[in-house]
């Protein structure tokens, strides 16, 4: 028998479901151990960018599928959409059952004031060369499948894995600049509007930080992604936890569920639903 631990609320981010990079696996997992009362998917949880109907293996309707019986269960489900489900935004305000899509939302919790978004509404490359930041999407996706090919042959091999993605976004000469300004300009804001948590993703950098300016301070947190780092945030007994798959969980878990008949097509229905929803 497991027991599934309960949580307030659960927030995971950057599952790029529709990838290579995709760890839906792991994803599953940790879905399949927790038992929260609101789940917040902040953004960039199907990529729409890479989206191709001959890649979509079934572990990764396996998370589509997770997420919908949650909801059906009971779970509140807000899905936050990011830049690469940006399709999704069109149907911003909708809500079926206990699933709703927003692109922002402001939760009172415990008397406190959360803002959450993903984040990518703050990054001026986005919004000045999207096609250049898609390619470089393209790019990073590619380094780290190619990465976990290398680290099968190391494994083997009895060596130490290695993460040439990860050696690159913590270069200072690369990305601390970027995560630095990034973090300040979203915590600066936070503070100007009186949150007491800000919460994003977009970056993959999971953190969380009490950040102070001469007005004040909040407590940044990024819940980082499903392709390199595995984490997410955690709130339970009035406090955030940044939860490390690898580090916190105390065994695999792993279930065997039937979705010998979820395809691609069911995932199609799903968003034509929402169209149709949004049209009524």
């Amino acid at each position: 028998m497991i027991i599934k631990r309960k949580l307030e609320i659960v927030v995971i981010s950057d599952v790029h479901l529709g990838t290579n990079a995709c760890h839906a696996k792991k994803l599953l997992n940790y879905l399949n151990c927790i038992t929260p009362k609101k789940l917040i998917l902040n953004g960039d949880i199907i990529d729409a960018w890479q989206f191709n109907k001959q890649y979509f293996p079934k572990q990764h309707l396996k998370i589509i599928k997770k997420i919908m019986d949650m909801a059906a269960d009971g779970v509140e489900v807000i899905y936050i959409t990011g830049n690469h489900d940006d399709i999704l935004r069109k149907f911003t305000g909708t809500t079926i059952g206990n699933v709703s899509i927003v692109d922002k939302k402001v939760l009172d919790i415990d008397g406190k004031q959360a803002w959450f978004f993903h984040g990518d509404v703050f990054d001026i490359s986005i919004k000045n060369a999207k096609w250049l930041t898609k390619l470089g999407s393209y790019g990073y996706n590619m380094l780290l499948w190619l990465n976990r090919l290398s680290n099968l042959v190391l494994e083997k091999l009895g060596k130490e894995k290695y993460s040439k993605s990860k050696k690159i976004k913590n270069s200072k000469s690369n990305s601390s600049k970027v995560i630095y300004t990034f973090e300040k300009v979203i915590s600066n804001l936070a503070i100007e509007n009186g949150y007491d948590y800000v919460i994003c993703g977009h970056i993959h950098h999971p953190k969380m930080e009490i950040k102070e300016t001469k007005k004040g301070q909040t407590l940044y947190m990024n819940s980082g992604d499903w392709m390199e780092h595995f984490t997410a945030l955690e709130y339970q007994f009035k406090r955030w936890k940044l939860y490390h798959y690898n580090k916190d969980k105390l065994a695999p878990f792993f279930v065997d569920e039937d979705v010998s008949d979820l395809q691609i097509k069911d995932l199609i229905a799903a968003i034509t639903i929402f169209k149709q929803t949004k049209q009524i």
